[in-house]
């Protein structure tokens, strides 16, 4: 892992390929609420769809400092510092966010002065509300929190045990604390009314089987972006890049291509 000094804090990411070639503008992958960069495990490998590439640690997850701040904007904003500090570092010009990665991108495109070359908004949307019975667990019964969101349907559809253990493993490593704020700045969490003002070129790709961001989430993201496609991905629920990585990979890899020009 790699470190970035910023704001006074170091967020950790990790490198693939050479971010000084001629291959085109890096890709840089922000994971969701509880998990930490080894969510893009086989995005940034070596047969993910783009090189160079660079997935981060938020700040308060995996090698990440953590910061002190309140559920919503104050955490949004601070998370996008983390993305464009390691965006600037890397040179990474397209930003890949899942659910709360990808309301992120969207808080880096519409609200700081950097300027994304393209956004892939992967399980997520542009207002993320969060169920009340999870957020009461979240507050008081982490366990039955992690049990909720790997239930069908949610964070999978038919992930094998080892995934799952996996999954569960990571977002109890990540603990209660930064995983609840996480979920509740989720919750707060709403820009539909000013996704025309987004100009980067976008993908909304979705699991078709996602409960907590459905398909409706991305077809708005579609119709309302000015600029973006959407991609169904089959047998695959809110973790399509873990549950599905090729597919994933091709559509990301042929949205990416398709900028070319």
């Amino acid at each position: 892992m790699e470190t970035v000094r910023h704001h006074g804090r170091e967020t950790a990411y990790r490198t693939a390929g050479d971010p000084s070639s001629e291959a085109g503008a890096a890709v840089l992958y922000v994971h969701g609420s509880g998990a930490t960069h080894r969510l893009w495990a086989a995005q940034y490998g070596p047969d993910g769809p783009a090189r160079p590439a660079a997935a981060l640690d938020l700040s308060g997850h995996g090698d990440s400092a953590d910061v002190a701040t309140d559920p919503g904007p104050e955490t949004l904003d601070a998370y996008a510092r983390d993305v464009i500090a390691v965006a600037e570092e890397t040179g990474a010009d397209a930003l890949v966010g899942n659910s709360l990665g990808g309301a992120v991108a969207l808080r880096v495109a519409l609200d700081t002065e950097f300027d994304p070359g393209a956004l892939v908004l992967a399980g997520t949307g542009a207002k993320l509300a969060v169920d009340g019975g999870l957020r009461e667990w979240l507050a008081g019964d982490f366990d039955r929190a992690v049990d909720f969101l790997h239930g069908e349907n949610r964070l999978f559809h038919d992930a094998d045990e080892r995934t799952l253990d996996r999954s569960r493993s990571q977002m109890r490593a990540t603990g209660r604390a930064v995983t609840r704020r996480d979920f509740l700045t989720c919750h707060a969490f709403d820009v539909r009314e000013r996704l025309g003002e987004v100009d980067a070129p976008a993908l909304a790709v979705v699991g078709e089987r996602d409960s907590l961001t459905p398909p409706s989430y991305h077809e708005f993201l579609a119709e309302e972006l000015p600029d973006c496609e959407y991609v169904e991905i089959p047998d695959a629920a809110h973790l399509a890049m873990v549950e599905r990585p090729e597919a994933f990979g091709r559509a990301v890899g042929r949205f990416l291509d398709g900028l070319g020009g």
